[in-house]
């Protein structure tokens, strides 16, 4: 028997690792170059002519978008997924969906937990950044429960899948391996891509597939903190943390309200749930108030949907799904801690109360500034694309609404909005993944302290 190669010396690995980590001042620093890391050698790699069912270069623009769309987990594209990129180029985007869907320093710290089997402050404080782990004693037992958890999760999906397939549309078994794979992968990370032209349409009636991409999304949307809280005290409610109790209430709520909002608007619409029957429509709509949560599959044709299902949608990919999961947007927690902020200056208390806890001064400001920052980001990138593009108000806010919060669905106007519009897309997914705060900070590279508090004088607000 052969013996393993000698791993290297974990000295000679920080001592390679060193150059690169020391350019950065701030964790986000390190989690915003690895994204745009992965980005750069995705596009490299779907620029190949081997990437192609065409045997010739994607060319720069399609791979890029393709790249980040992949690595943000947006689900967004200007080419057919499954015609135009060729087995390899599909695999390269499943392995960016999976690598952008775990997070970039998720699987970095997994690498160098592998190589020297021990985790340096700098490279827990990185994964803590990327992971929203709330004890940086954590990091190292969090990320072997997020990878198993996230692995299993998958091949429970796939195997539903797969047998559908084989069961359902009579596709041979390695096709169809390779179908409930994919989708698997795609919708557990919230990304979006299909195999299909239609995305889902073709399976609108279908339980076992739509209930099944359904609750793979809303499982690796919940996010990781609150899924390992719900399995180890589901039955006890009144002893969820905070960020458990926001995340699934606020989450319910949105579905519940989605739900009844499209049955309402689109009951009769014979273009998207007319034609189905009760149990049909009640499946698409809520299939429909899911995906928003930046999962970007779509079982209705969107392009034909009443101009405030576009707003409904808008309103749901903003907002997205839960801290430290794979949806995009703002996130619920924000949403929830901004009522009860709002409900406690409407009552005029001093302090922010949750249940039996008090709300950090520092966490309002976080959930007010991602917030000011999401509205300020679409609201520009939405004037930009009004200018470069000939497309309705609507159509262009629900692109950008869905670029931003990495949701992926589309009026159907993505591949002609031009050049100047891709790339602003691109820039779009990106800041969407990262998060304006992450983003922001990581900017930021001088934080100076304040040692004096200056005197308060009363502004009228309103």
């Amino acid at each position: 028997m052969s013996s393993l190669p000698l791993l290297p010396e974990r000295g000679a690995v920080m001592g390679v690792l060193t150059p690169f980590t020391s350019r950065f001042r701030h964790p986000a620093q390190v989690v915003v170059a690895a994204f745009g890391l992965t980005v750069a050698v995705g596009t490299t790699l779907l620029a190949l002519p081997i990437a192609t069912t065409e045997g010739v270069s994607a060319g720069w623009v399609a791979a890029l978008f393709t790249a980040t769309s992949a690595v943000c987990v947006t689900g967004m594209a200007i080419v057919d997924t499954e015609s135009h990129w060729s087995v390899f180029g599909e695999l390269v985007i499943a392995g960016l969906v999976q690598a952008g869907g775990l997070g970039i320093m998720t699987m970095a710290t997994v690498f160098t937990l592998l190589l020297s089997g021990r985790l340096g402050l700098r490279a827990r404080i990185a994964v803590q950044a990327e992971t929203k782990t709330l004890s940086m004693s954590d990091v190292r037992h969090v990320l072997r429960k997020v990878v198993v958890f996230s692995l299993i999760c998958e091949a429970v999906a796939a195997a539903v899948l797969t047998t559908r397939f084989v069961t359902g549309y009579d596709e041979p078994f390695g096709r169809a391996l390779y179908l409930g794979v994919f989708h698997a992968i795609s919708a557990f990370n919230d990304a979006g891509f299909a195999l299909w032209p239609d995305s889902l349409m073709r399976f609108v009636s279908d339980g076992w597939i739509c209930l099944t991409v359904a609750i793979a999304s809303i499982i690796s949307g919940l996010g990781f903190p609150v899924v390992f809280e719900l399995a180890r005290s589901w039955r006890r409610p009144g002893k969820w943390t905070i960020l458990t109790k926001i995340t699934v209430w606020v989450t319910a709520v949105l579905l519940v309200l989605g739900t009844l909002a499209f049955l309402v608007i689109e009951w009769r619409n014979p273009r998207t749930l007319g034609p189905l029957d009760d149990g049909g429509k009640v499946l698409a709509a809520f299939f429909a108030a899911v995906m928003p949560r930046s999962a970007g599959f779509n079982t209705l044709d969107i392009s034909q949907m009443h101009p405030s299902s576009w707003l409904t949608t808008d309103l749901l990919m903003f907002i997205g799904g839960g801290s430290a999961g794979t949806a995009g947007g703002i996130k619920v927690t924000t949403i929830g801690l901004l009522a009860f902020v709002v409900w406690a200056e409407l009552r005029g208390e001093g302090r922010v109360n949750i249940g039996h806890r008090s709300l950090p001064d520092t966490a309002q400001r976080q959930a007010v500034t991602i917030t000011a920052l999401g509205v300020t980001i679409v609201g520009l990138a939405t004037y930009l694309l009004l200018a470069l593009t000939p497309y309705s108000l609507d159509q262009v806010l629900f692109e950008v609404v869905a670029a931003f919060g990495t949701a992926g669905l589309s009026t159907g106007i993505t591949a002609n909005i031009g050049t100047a519009g891709h790339l602003l897309l691109v820039v779009l997914m990106f800041i969407g993944r990262i998060g304006p705060l992450t983003l922001g900070s990581a900017l930021a590279l001088n934080r100076r302290a304040r040692h004096y508090e200056l005197p308060e004088e009363r502004v009228i607000v309103g």
